[in-house]
């Protein structure tokens, strides 16, 4: 059942790389969601396919370990496989590597079928649930994304600002990987220059919309060295968007 995984070159062009010349983190996470619509429309359950059910995915957790970062003008080559159901959640697999077969990164991914008018979670139907004939499926990690603990309220708070109509996708929601660009853009120059990240682990917990305004809280996870938890809040109900937690490691000279 080949058809079951996709692969794809991916160039890394110069506007997605950072001060290093090298992939940022939030460019990576474009390309797993790039990939994952690519394939999901191959398999015949990508947006089009939901919509005239009057549903649509939404990506609920995703979990990534980073081994290598690619720089500037490499051509890397990305490869997805959906891994079933667990209960509620499809679960969509990725791997990230060189032409030469060195491992840049793994992932996890687990997502939500939403019906349009209620709002509510929907069961994966029979067509998807076949994804689950294969007992054997690779798995990228032993576990799935899991659900994470919000940022310490002792923590420290970035600058508010506003959703923007370059952070909007195609339902007027922020894009996923904006969120990751958001909490990369609260650390100071300094800290981005001296530390690269060696995992990163979202949930997704409610929408924003253009003009909301955007509050991110950021703690340290004192008994495991360079881990931080991250909250993105909306302001005007105190809504909590997203959790993000991000493990970094000081930068070989």
């Amino acid at each position: 059942m080949e058809y079951l995984k996709l692969e794809k070159e991916y160039p890394v062009h110069v506007y997605e790389t950072g001060p290093d010349g090298k992939l940022n983190l939030h460019s990576l996470f474009d390309y797993f969601q790039d990939i994952a619509s690519d394939h999901a429309v191959r398999l015949g359950f990508g947006r089009d396919d939901l919509m005239k059910q009057n549903q649509f995915w939404v990506l609920s957790r995703i979990y990534s370990e980073i081994s290598l970062r690619p720089s500037w003008g490499e051509t890397i080559i990305l490869k997805t496989w959906p891994r079933g159901t667990d209960r509620l959640f499809a679960l969509r697999d990725f791997e990230v590597r060189y032409p030469d077969g060195r491992t840049i990164a793994l992932a996890t991914s687990s997502w939500l079928i939403i019906d349009r008018d209620s709002k509510r979670i929907q069961r994966p139907d029979n067509i998807r649930s076949r994804l689950n004939s294969d007992p054997s499926v690779e798995k990228a990690f032993p576990r799935n994304a899991m659900k994470l603990e919000p940022a310490d309220g002792n923590g420290r708070s970035a600058p508010h600002f506003g959703v923007r109509v370059s952070d909007l996708d195609i339902n007027l929601h922020t894009n996923n990987a904006r969120y990751l660009k958001w909490i990369t853009d609260s650390y100071d120059l300094d800290f981005m220059l001296n530390n690269v990240p060696l995992s990163a682990e979202i949930n997704y917990l409610a929408e924003s919309r253009f003009n909301d305004t955007i509050a991110i809280m950021i703690s340290e996870d004192g008994n495991n060295g360079n881990l931080f938890n991250h909250s993105i809040m909306r302001t005007s109900d105190n809504t909590e968007l997203c959790r993000v937690r991000i493990r970094w490691e000081k930068r070989s000279m």
